[in-house]
């Protein structure tokens, strides 16, 4: 069998990873352009890496890089907000604890609901299929705190979703 050239495997890590980290990405910063850019910007740096050094880890590697690049990118924009623009949005949000305006619920909108650590460890559990192991790598938490937040998050969609639409629940 024919050695695979460094062009081909990234092709093929491109075609199999871009779009679960552009999901990804896209929950860690809600907006479809800068997932893609900081997408983007993982493959570019994969490309530069020897194939021997991460083939076996590959998406451990790919997903740890467009987290950090995504965090790079929500820190460098959390700088670059006047306090005014910030100010402005926390006055206008729904105060804590605020039902939803729509009496209809669904389950993209309630994980959109959930604090950031606990949103990110869901959608890599249920999205991405990772193992707890897997996301605590990723993250940098520890697996039992990784369950922890998962048992919370997943407490917290089933009273939003039972509290803004009895017909559905998830069990």
């Amino acid at each position: 069998m024919e050695a695979q050239s460094h062009e081909d495997w990234i092709a093929d890590a491109v075609e199999r990873f871009g779009r679960p980290l552009t999901q990804y990405a896209h929950g860690l910063l809600g907006d479809a352009e800068r997932a893609r850019d900081v997408v983007q910007d993982t493959f570019v740096r994969l490309c530069s890496q020897r194939r021997e050094r991460v083939d076996s880890r590959l998406a451990p590697w790919l997903f740890t890089v467009c987290r950090n690049r995504a965090m790079d990118v929500l820190r460098k924009e959390r700088r670059m907000t006047p306090l005014t623009e910030s100010l402005d949005a926390t006055l206008a949000a729904d105060p804590p604890g605020a039902p939803p305006e729509t009496p209809a619920c669904s389950i993209t909108d309630a994980l959109g609901r959930l604090p950031t650590n606990q949103r990110e460890v869901i959608r890599l559990k249920f999205l991405h299929e990772m193992s707890y192991r897997e996301i605590s790598r990723l993250t940098g938490l520890s697996e039992s705190h990784v369950g922890v937040l998962i048992h919370n998050g997943i407490k917290a969609l089933r009273r939003q979703m039972a509290t803004t639409s009895p017909e559905r629940s998830l069990t």
